[in-house]
């Protein structure tokens, strides 16, 4: 371990950086992109400390979470092939509505787990790897 870091402020760094994860759920995502760049700004100077898995951890949730974004809209595709018949384009903008909604749910419900689950191993003062 890396013990000419100052530790307190890379835990606040590190904490700060889990909250801004959780909220950014209210922010279309804006928040996250902000913590996402930090984690990749810091990463050198928490290198060698419990904070590098943290920030590794956040880093692949973020990315994660971009993609379960990003499936949940494919199904609008579709639209596209319905042509002219509005019943057809009624039902597959249904069905995607409610797949996007399904999905985008699930992701922010991921997104909050592993937050709390980062939250709870930094204050035990664990790292997110073994």
């Amino acid at each position: 371990m890396n013990t000419s870091i100052d530790q307190s402020q890379n835990k606040t760094l590190t904490f700060i950086l889990y909250a801004l994860y959780i909220i950014a759920i209210a922010s279309a995502g804006i928040l996250a992109v902000i913590a996402l760049i930090i984690n990749y700004v810091k990463m050198d100077s928490v290198r060698g400390t419990i904070f590098e898995s943290h920030f590794k951890w956040q880093i692949r949730t973020f990315w994660w979470y971009l993609i379960w974004n990003i499936i949940a809209f494919v199904p609008f595709i579709f639209l596209f092939f319905t042509g002219q018949n509005a019943t057809a384009f009624a039902g597959v903008a249904l069905g995607a509505g409610t797949f996007c909604l399904f999905v985008i749910g699930l992701s922010w419900v991921w997104i909050v787990y592993r937050a709390i689950r980062g939250i709870i191993a930094l204050n035990d003062n664990k790292a997110m790897y073994s």
